[in-house]
């Protein structure tokens, strides 16, 4: 099934009580294991009075399996940092760390009570948040000259293109470009250009799309 991650790179938070324990759920996209470990630093460093710091994480790997981690600390085995990592895994998600931060409020909730709450800590901080999932893409070269560069760029990325890297030279300007249709795209190009560039095929990129929102069930 395909991967998916958090759209924004800034951190989630929310909130919840039960029984007058406090959890306070943070997420945040990570490209490493060492991002993801960060997200637990910040977390115990704001929190320093907080009973538990507990944690778990996904972070892709290229041409090998994900890095999965998880920690209760403090809590029973079993009831903290697994349950919240199965919940991302069960969306297949990565490239994401989260963190929940319990105050302890002087009511035990049991095994069941413990699962349920870390859970659901994970649900609310990732409640309705916007999902991207990643395509290989081609990678169209665009070589124009300076005066129609500006234009040629501006039109692409009004027109949804992923402008992916500009490099200036003397006299010309190349425009990298993410595309679907190669196909499609050169003749946009050819319509925007009046003629005047052609793309040129250097290989793939990958792309984010838009892959709706995390499901509340």
């Amino acid at each position: 099934m395909t991967d998916l991650r958090l759209r924004t790179r800034k951190e989630l938070r929310a909130e919840i009580e039960i029984k007058r324990s406090r959890f306070i759920a943070i997420a945040r996209r990570v490209s490493s294991v060492e991002e993801a470990r960060a997200v637990l630093a910040d977390a115990r460093a704001e929190f320093p009075d907080a009973r538990h710091h507990c944690s778990a994480y996904v972070v892709s790997q290229r041409d090998t399996h994900a890095v999965l981690n998880s920690s209760d600390d403090g809590e029973p085995s079993g009831t903290a940092g697994r349950p919240m990592l199965d919940v991302l895994t069960g969306h297949n998600m990565t490239d994401v760390s989260v963190v929940v931060v319990r105050y302890f409020g002087g009511t035990l909730l049991g095994t069941g009570g413990l699962v349920r709450a870390y859970s659901d800590s994970v649900r609310a901080v990732l409640s309705d948040a916007r999902l991207v999932k990643q395509e290989v893409y081609r990678k169209q070269r665009i070589t124009a000259r300076h005066a129609l560069a500006g234009k040629v760029e501006a039109e692409l990325r009004g027109r949804g293109y992923e402008v992916v890297d500009v490099n200036y030279g003397v006299t010309t300007v190349e425009i990298d470009v993410a595309v679907a249709d190669p196909e499609a795209f050169a003749a946009e190009v050819a319509q925007l250009s009046a003629g005047g560039a052609a793309p040129l095929d250097v290989g793939t990129v990958i792309h984010e799309v838009p892959a709706g929102k995390f499901p509340t069930w």
